[in-house]
């Protein structure tokens, strides 16, 4: 065993388990149980030195960082004497937006001798490219609110706060922060309802590929139908889409549009 997966929460830990050809250690953080998937052991931000210990000595060289994980609190209280010496790496991360804290946590892994690996290197096809997955297609109000969506992201980069925005009529009605894009869907405006708004997520510029390109699956698709969305638009090559077949089912069902713009919409 040579793999170790870092774990958070959804079903992303245990495809990425499943398509190993060896089992990998499975290590959870507290609180954040992955779907369908046992932890070989779980760790806090204030034991992280005690597991890098462990995964040396049991001669782990490759980690990836897959599922989500809030961000963490730090509680002195609880640091064990391995960590100690990582808490001022722990207090820039924890100062800083969502790429400059992974940065960050992949110094720190880097630095003992680990190797941080992508889920989308580990799984080919994680990584959806350009097309229409549903039977519904974009209709031109909603290729201009798509495109009206990557420049509010584009936009968004340089303050490194999130990955998804809403648009509807060309008009933001939500930009995801540190919620993520679940708090996003569920705090938007009622007028959302009668817009045909659209979910536009994808990549920030200089966005850590290995630990947290961003991901969609079916809940996604369930929380933009309850929101009173019209449809679903990731960026090709920089999404994961969890469940491709099922996703696609379901947007129909649902009658949303689920879209895979590429960089020519």
């Amino acid at each position: 065993m040579t793999l170790a997966l870092i774990a958070g929460r959804g079903s992303l830990p245990a495809r990425v388990a499943a398509a190993q050809a060896e089992p990998p250690l499975v290590c959870v953080y507290e609180g954040c149980d992955p779907k369908g998937l046992k932890a070989d052991l779980t760790f806090r931000l204030e034991t992280l030195g005690s597991l890098l210990a462990h995964l040396t000595a049991a001669g782990i060289n490759e980690v990836c960082l897959c599922g989500a994980i809030d961000r963490p609190q730090l509680d002195p209280a609880r640091l064990d004497a391995r960590t100690a010496p990582l808490v001022p790496q722990f207090q820039a991360a924890l100062a800083s937006g969502d790429n400059g804290a992974l940065e960050v946590i992949k110094t720190i892994f880097e630095e003992h001798g680990l190797t941080v690996v992508g889920a989308d290197a580990l799984v080919p096809g994680l990584v959806v490219t350009a097309g229409v997955l549903s039977a519904a297609q974009p209709d031109d109000q909603m290729r201009r609110d798509a495109a009206r969506g990557a420049a509010v992201l584009g936009g968004l980069a340089a303050l490194d706060i999130g990955q998804a925005c809403v648009i509807g009529g060309e008009q933001v009605y939500g930009i995801e922060a540190i919620g993520g894009t679940d708090h996003l869907l569920a705090s938007l405006p009622e007028r959302v309802r009668g817009a045909r708004a659209v979910l536009c997520k994808g990549p920030k510029t200089g966005q850590l590929r290995e630990i947290d390109l961003p991901t969609i699956g079916p809940d996604t698709l369930r929380a933009a139908h309850a929101a009173g969305l019209a449809g679903v638009v990731v960026a090709a090559e920089g999404v994961i889409v969890l469940e491709q077949e099922r996703c696609a089912a379901l947007a129909d069902e649902l009658g949303l549009v689920l879209w895979v713009r590429g960089d020519v919409a």
